[in-house]
């Protein structure tokens, strides 16, 4: 007969052991580094993509306050408070603070000529830029609108990549 010893088990059985080995750990804890590795860079890019309507649709309600400022002045402004901003100063943050609109470039209406038979009409411009995480996303670096509707975005590099950014 075997000595039990203080275990209670014979001498020479083998318990079955429970648990991970370090190596497994080891191994899950490199697919999960891998995992993150490939994640939070896509999902940092789809956050910053979201961000994007931040600042188109506070250029559009803008550019819609700057007419209707237009149809009962007959004049846009670059004055915030004209446009419902109150005393904000330019540049204005918008949205969750990643974007920041800049004033207006506002142009006078001139009048017809004889060298200009057309004269040139008054005219608008908005420009947003990114701020903070927001200045990472290099495909839409700022975004504009005129007066005429016509819709702009470019990136980092000053190419124009307006269709991507404004989709």
């Amino acid at each position: 007969m075997q000595d039990a010893g203080k275990s209670g088990r014979a001498i020479g059985t083998r318990r079955r052991m429970r648990g991970f080995t370090l190596v497994e750990l080891i191994i899950a804890m490199i697919i999960a580094a891998i995992l993150a590795a490939i994640a939070i860079p896509a999902y940092s890019s789809f956050v910053r993509e979201g961000r994007r309507t931040d600042a188109k649709s506070a250029l559009l309600d803008l550019a819609s306050l700057e007419e209707r400022f237009y149809s009962t002045s007959n004049t846009y402004s670059s004055a915030a408070s004209d446009l419902g901003y109150g005393s904000a100063a330019w540049p204005v943050t918008v949205g969750s603070g990643y974007y920041q609109i800049a004033q207006p470039t506002v142009t006078a209406a001139v009048a017809p000529t004889a060298s200009s038979p057309a004269g040139t009409p008054a005219s608008f411009s908005l420009t947003a830029t990114p701020l903070g995480d927001q200045v990472n996303d290099t495909a839409c670096a700022s975004f504009t609108v005129n007066s005429q509707g016509v819709r702009t975005a470019l990136t980092s590099g000053g190419a124009d990549n307006s269709t991507t950014c404004w989709k």
